[in-house]
């Protein structure tokens, strides 16, 4: 009892001050998720396919969604500042992660070497790492704003090297394509937020047509060569039996759902990735346009809810963490749904709280808890520094 009584003031304190409004809208579309999971996995299973149990999955989804959960109320509690603060030891932890990967990292159908697994248990690193980037960005930013020339040659340097670093790292030790993509997006929103001056980014656009020629030929394999050039060049899947297989299943699959969805009598067809990165087209084959517009809808709320938190705050710190992460979701969004119809090249990018994977749903709602973070102050004083 005596317990109960310490904690309910923090509760009460808890719910009046955080961003409940979030939570319940990303509790609400990791529950929407989680249903249309469930359907994927049952309708392959049916057709033979071999993987876990459709309540398996459920399960560890759930349990995946009560952890992050968890991350939502340590990271809305804690200041943002002290994590920042500390970022010399928050670079040390996405070094040790990508180490982990080089020692302990397996590939997986992608040829992406960007999971850890032990114990049945895979952890994807990378998405800790975009979490950890936009709170370094955010201090960087922020330090160079209100003590340098954030137009300065210097400060664009050091803003640009340490997203090459991390960029580079990324690339090298994983090939991950997708998770380099998003964490380029963030920088390029999160400099724009910034203030940075437009003819920085026509002089980086400039660099980038000169430097792309050499990753092209020096860097990316074949295999990535090939998956970023399949949804414009017919001629390297004429038939679309191999690397856009998926992408000619996936765009069938919705297309079979046409305005309400089908029933499970009348399900199109079973593919790899049906209930992980294609989790769109099975909302699209289950409920129809009427469900993909729900979709739509829901991370369209969050993503502007996040924005809107991030413009109405007084400090460029908070403003920066809040565009980071909305500018995340947003383009995960946007590359995963162009994965799905065949406007974007498969590159491993999951649907933001509706994609089946533990690592993707603790870190958005880690991200989300960093937003609701900044609506939270002022804090009570053993959580603040400011």
């Amino acid at each position: 009892m005596a317990i109960l009584n310490r904690i309910k003031p923090f509760v009460k304190q808890f719910v009046q001050r955080a961003d409940m409004t979030l939570l319940g809208i990303c509790i609400f579309s990791a529950l929407f998720g989680t249903v249309m999971i469930y359907r994927a996995a049952t309708g392959m299973v049916a057709a033979g396919a071999v993987m876990a149990s459709p309540t398996k999955l459920v399960v560890v989804q759930l349990f995946s969604m009560l952890l992050g959960i968890i991350a939502f109320v340590v990271l809305t509690v804690i200041d943002a500042d002290l994590l920042a603060d500390q970022w010399k030891w928050l670079c040390v932890i996405n070094v040790l992660l990508l180490v982990a990967l080089v020692i302990f990292g397996v590939e997986d159908n992608t040829g992406n070497k960007s999971w850890i697994r032990f114990a049945g248990i895979g952890i994807q690193p990378s998405e800790v790492i975009k979490v950890i980037y936009i709170i370094v960005c955010a201090k960087q930013m922020t330090y160079l704003k209100e003590y340098r020339d954030i137009n300065h040659i210097l400060s664009i340097v050091q803003m640009a090297g340490h997203f090459v670093i991390v960029f580079g790292m990324i690339i090298v030790v994983s090939s991950d394509l997708g998770s380099a993509s998003i964490i380029f997006c963030i920088f390029l929103t999160m400099l724009f937020a910034l203030g940075v001056r437009l003819y920085w980014f026509a002089l980086g656009a400039a660099a980038l047509s000169a430097i792309v020629p050499l990753l092209w030929n020096y860097f990316l394999k074949d295999y990535q060569k090939e998956r970023l050039l399949a949804p414009y060049d017919p001629s390297i899947d004429p038939d679309g039996w191999g690397r856009n297989w998926q992408t000619s299943q996936s765009k069938l699959t919705l297309a079979s759902g046409r305005l309400t969805g089908v029933d499970e009598a009348h399900r199109y067809t079973v593919f790899t990735g049906k209930h992980t990165d294609f989790i769109f087209s099975c909302v699209g084959e289950e409920l129809g346009m009427i469900g993909c517009i729900a979709v739509f809808i829901l991370l369209t709320i969050i993503i502007v809810h996040c924005a809107r938190v991030g413009l109405h705050s007084s400090r460029t710190f908070d403003m920066l963490i809040c565009i980071g992460v909305a500018s995340a979701v947003a383009f995960q969004t946007l590359i995963n749904t162009g994965m799905c119809i065949g406007i974007t090249p498969v590159i491993g990018i999951t649907l933001p709280f509706f994609s089946y994977g533990g690592s993707s749903m603790v870190t958005m709602f880690a991200a989300m808890g960093l937003v609701s973070g900044v609506k939270y102050k002022l804090k009570p004083k053993l959580f603040s520094i400011y």
